[in-house]
């Protein structure tokens, strides 16, 4: 090996590293290494006897390739799709006799912001059967881990995370994949970025962004600059911590202006957002306002009158926003003034906003209550400052573009996503109240121009009709989440628009987001020439796995471990991941053990990193022993009864207990039609055709005037169980 002068670890941080073999010979499989990169790892391997492993004729960076020409430097090239595995493994292995360390050498990549790892997975797959011991090693940059109003980091700024070494039976690649997904985790979890308070960040972004960033409410088409919400909020800030000494207020608005300056307000004052369901039913509001100790409610007059069946409070709890703003033009103008002049830690000084906010709550959402009663699920300031950062970071989207924000601030999409993104990240915000009028939405996306749109599959389908093509033109992004995806509402979509839809993945506990698929990167090169291409996107999945979050697969009854690439119950861990339920131990000793989050979904990850959900556990039956997946048999209804066009649902299958099976499925359906038995019939018939096991077509269908759905769009699995029940009589 070649004597290079010592080079600084000054900008290095190093994780594992009692990981790293005094002796014997062993293989270090990185995420990605430049030259830089090399160097270091070089000097941490204090002079041992290095082996280059890589690719023939891959695209290395030219420092790279000036390395590996001079002399004493040893090199082994391999041709994957082309080299005998027995002798690749028996090169390998006669390299590592004396000791020394070979080190792979990823190529240059086309690849997204933030990848898992630069390396593809069937190439992981080869170089893992040398079977030798592999150390794995992920290469985080410094600035993967912050975001715009965070610390800066230089280019050159590292995270090496070193995993356990990999040996006999645990060299293959679900267990390498497995490993590298928790060394994501420890180098995100490890930037002291995370630890900053939401109020603060949210400060920064505002002035930040304030005179080139905006936010339109589309109910009225007002538009106010960052600047001016920021200086609301101040202002707003000082009466909200007069009216209350309680941690918690209350918000009842939908998305707009009115509740973003609310949503800011409420933590400029040191207190606690909660966005209460005002669709959810008396019993589940109640039960929130008592558990979330909350005696101030922040809302608007025409609002009050809108929501008749809303449990409000008596007046004197109410603050009306749009009688009290226009008293404080004076305050208002005083806070923008001092905005201008100040720096943001001044402007946090008088406000008492301290800058880091760590474990303590920074807002509480309660659970949508879709398959039983809601729960209250306390963010922290550092699992929403880790989520901003994980998909604003996987994203990239600049300060010229736009997201809409028509999902319910209640839901955690819409209150992560389109609230406390935007405003950090410096993106023109675009609301509207209401998800469900999508020709209004449709127009504010034309005439803004609106780059990001979240949805829910439950209200894409009303764009299938009354909406032009030319439209929704200006997006860049179109993602959706909540539920499972249809190929059907996907394929439409696609056709009629031009726009693929891309299927994200999230929980209100994970705050929310964890997966999203995005565009496949262009190309960076002639792949003859040695570059590899990352996909971005893979059909049916819900994509790759967002940085910072490790996972683990078990068995859904048993709860032993099982390979990645296996189906099964899927755990998180992650500085993203709450800490648990509000005042119910019991249901959070559930779902957390040992810092990992049981998600209650089942599904698998493929060799390249995306995530397969194949259902919620709750939407399996288990009949005659098998797991049946109720949103899989769904789909093949659709096709089925040929409801690929509707624009709203029209059919639910949810399980009931059977005597005979352990459990039977039940057909909802609000499509008119004959008599009920032999429509059930001539179904069976046509998914038998069709290769359905027996076991997994409904035993009964059941006529009902709407499909029950939620204010967030997904399937009300408990009031469609409590019909199922009631009809079969259990």
């Amino acid at each position: 090996m070649a004597k290079e002068s010592p080079v600084s670890l000054k900008n290095l941080t190093v994780l594992g590293k009692e990981h790293l073999p005094s002796g014997g010979g062993f293989m270090i499989l990185p995420s990605r290494l430049d030259h830089l990169d090399l160097m270091r790892l070089e000097a941490l391997l204090g002079g041992r006897p290095v082996v280059y492993l890589l690719e023939q004729g891959a695209a290395l960076d030219e420092e790279l390739k000036a390395h590996l020409e001079k002399e004493n430097v040893h090199a082994m090239a391999i041709v994957p799709h082309a080299t005998d595995p027995g002798a690749y493994r028996a090169a390998v292995r006669g390299e590592l006799k004396d000791g020394s360390v070979i080190i792979y050498l990823p190529a240059q990549a086309a690849a997204v912001t933030a990848p898992f790892t630069t390396v593809p997975g069937t190439k992981l797959e080869f170089l893992l059967k040398a079977d030798v011991p592999v150390l794995p090693l992920q290469v985080m940059l410094k600035e993967e881990a912050t975001t715009p109003v965070g610390p800066r980091h230089d280019a050159d700024d590292r995270i090496f995370a070193f995993g356990a070494l990999l040996q006999g039976e645990d060299v293959n690649l679900a267990a390498y994949q497995e490993s590298m997904l928790k060394l994501s985790e420890q180098a995100f979890s490890s930037s002291s970025a995370l630890d900053m308070h939401l109020a603060y960040a949210v400060l920064r972004g505002l002035k930040k962004h304030g005179s080139s960033n905006y936010v339109v409410d589309g109910k009225d088409e007002k538009t106010l600059r960052f600047d001016k919400v920021l200086a609301a909020a101040m202002a707003l800030s000082r009466v909200v911590k007069r009216e209350t000494l309680k941690r918690r207020v209350a918000i009842i608005l939908p998305p707009g202006i009115g509740g973003l300056i609310c949503n800011l307000a409420v933590l400029f004052a040191g207190k606690v957002p909660v966005n209460l369901n005002f669709t959810a039913g008396r019993a589940a509001i109640d039960s929130a306002i008592r558990r979330g100790e909350l005696d101030r409610f922040l809302t608007a007059d025409i609002f009050v009158r809108k929501m008749q069946s809303f449990p409000w409070p008596p007046s004197k709890q109410l603050i009306l926003i749009e009688r009290l703003m226009p008293k404080m033009k004076i305050s208002i103008g005083i806070w923008l003034a001092l905005s201008k002049l100040l720096p943001s830690a001044l402007l946090a000084l008088l406000l008492g906003i301290p800058k880091k906010g760590g474990s303590t709550e920074a807002t509480l959402l309660f659970t949508s209550g879709s398959s039983g009663e809601p729960k209250g699920v306390a963010l922290t300031h550092r699992n929403l400052m880790a989520n901003v950062t994980q998909f604003g970071n996987r994203l990239a989207m600049d300060r010229t573009d736009s997201i809409l924000g028509s999902l319910p601030l209640f839901h955690s999409f819409g209150c992560t996503v389109t609230l406390w993104y935007p405003i950090i990240y410096g993106l023109h915000l675009v609301t509207y109240p209401s998800p469900l009028e999508v020709k209004k939405i449709a127009e504010l996306v034309e005439k803004h121009r609106v780059s990001l749109m979240i949805a829910t599959p439950t209200f894409l389908r009303g764009y299938l009709r009354g909406v032009n093509r030319e439209q929704l033109a200006s997006l860049k992004l179109l993602v959706t989440g909540a539920e499972k995806l249809p190929t059907t509402v996907a394929e439409a979509f696609e056709t009629k628009f031009g726009k693929r839809v891309l299927e994200g993945y999230g929980l209100t506990e994970t705050s929310p987001v964890s997966n999203v698929n995005l565009p496949d990167p262009a190309p960076i090169g002639d792949e003859e020439k040695g570059y590899v291409w990352l996909p971005s996107h893979r059909q049916g999945s819900v994509g790759q796995i967002l940085h910072g979050l490790a996972v683990k697969i078990t068995h859904p009854e048993t709860g032993a471990p099982q390979p990645l690439h296996q189906s099964g119950m899927i755990w998180f861990k992650g500085p993203n991941v709450f800490e648990g339920y509000l005042n119910d131990p019991k249901r959070t000793a559930e779902v957390i053990q040992d810092g990992w989050f049981r998600t209650g979904d089942i599904g698998r990850i493929d060799l390249d990193g995306f995530l397969y959900i194949e259902g919620r556990l709750s939407r399996f039956s288990k009949i005659a022993g098998e797991m049946v997946p109720h949103e899989t048999v769904e789909e093949a209804l659709v096709k089925a009864m040929g409801l690929e066009n509707e624009s709203s649902r029209k059919i639910a299958v949810v399980g009931v207990p059977d005597v005979d099976k352990g459990e039977a499925l039940i057909l909802l359906t609000a499509m008119p039609g004959g008599p009920e038995h032999q429509e059930i019939l001539d179904l069976r018939y046509r998914l038998l055709d069709k290769g359905m096991p027996p076991l997994w077509i409904p035993k009964k269908m059941i006529r009902v005037a709407d499909i029950p759905v939620l204010a967030s769009g997904k399937l009300d699995v408990q009031g469609c169980e409590k019909i199922a029940r009631a009809a079969a009589g259990v």
